[in-house]
């Protein structure tokens, strides 16, 4: 079987992008992870369908760079929303929906290749602090903690330890390392299902906006990562939750191809 793809990235985070609006493919876990790996496949942090939907735009179906199927992708989403406007089921919005429930997404600005993608995430109703971190759900689960010098920390080996810790079984966690800055933060993350640093992580810098923003009167928080700037802009609630939450940034095309699988 021929596959058609699309590979993206969101901000150094990668993906392999499907159309599978006709239903034609079905891929194994490990077919999955064959294409998602480095220097022997196509290369990727997770691999996404754009389905048929009845009821929106599309569907995203989104699944790690390990063959299993995840929880809501961030980068992925905004990503996803650039390659199905290049493939012309949408024009500058969309709305589609996630495993965790419908989304709008709006591009900002269309330079072909490289897109600036506008995501609504879900609402974050539970800020959980302990001590010196802070667990929390936008639409994936994630720990962050904010640190003094996140570039000098053993990322991969404190985020192992972490995500498998009993606290947070059987399903783990993602974990991100925040550094303060005067304009912005800088944030590292771990991710379960990639079970390695990946260069952003939108569900993640999402998670330690808002952990950042808990107690400040703060709308609009600036992200820097490894592979790039995002912004997660929202409101807070008397009561300490988050509506009208935004990701934004670039979404870009890196190139299309054909496998055998």
């Amino acid at each position: 079987m021929i596959l058609n793809f699309s590979k993206y990235h969101g901000a150094g985070n990668d993906f392999i992008l499907i159309d599978n609006r006709k239903g034609e493919y079905n891929l194994s876990s490990s077919e999955i992870a064959l294409l998602c790996k480095q220097h022997t496949g196509i290369g990727a942090d997770g691999l996404m369908f754009l389905n048929q939907s009845s009821s929106c735009d599309f569907e995203m179906r989104y699944y790690n760079s390990d063959g299993n199927e995840s929880t809501m992708c961030g980068n992925g989403g905004r990503c996803i929303t650039a390659f199905a406007a290049d493939v012309g089921i949408i024009d500058k919005t969309a709305h589609f929906v996630a495993i965790d429930g419908l989304h709008q997404a709006e591009i900002i600005n269309n330079e072909g290749f490289i897109k600036n993608i506008r995501l609504k995430m879900s609402d974050v109703d539970n800020v959980q602090l302990f001590g010196n971190y802070f667990v929390l759900n936008t639409g994936s689960p994630h720990y962050v903690q904010f640190i003094d010098d996140v570039q000098s920390i053993d990322l991969v080996t404190e985020g192992r330890r972490i995500r498998y810790d009993h606290c947070f079984t059987p399903e783990g966690i993602n974990v991100n390392f925040a550094q303060i800055y005067e304009n912005h933060l800088y944030v590292r993350t771990y991710e379960r299902g990639v079970e390695d640093e990946t260069l952003s992580c939108g569900t993640g810098v999402t998670a330690s906006a808002i952990a950042y923003a808990l107690d400040k009167n703060i709308q609009l928080v600036n992200i820097e990562t490894k592979g790039g700037k995002l912004n997660v802009s929202f409101t807070k609630n008397i009561n300490k939750s988050f509506s009208e939450i935004y990701l934004e940034g670039e979404a870009c095309l890196v190139f299309k191809g054909e496998t055998e699988i």
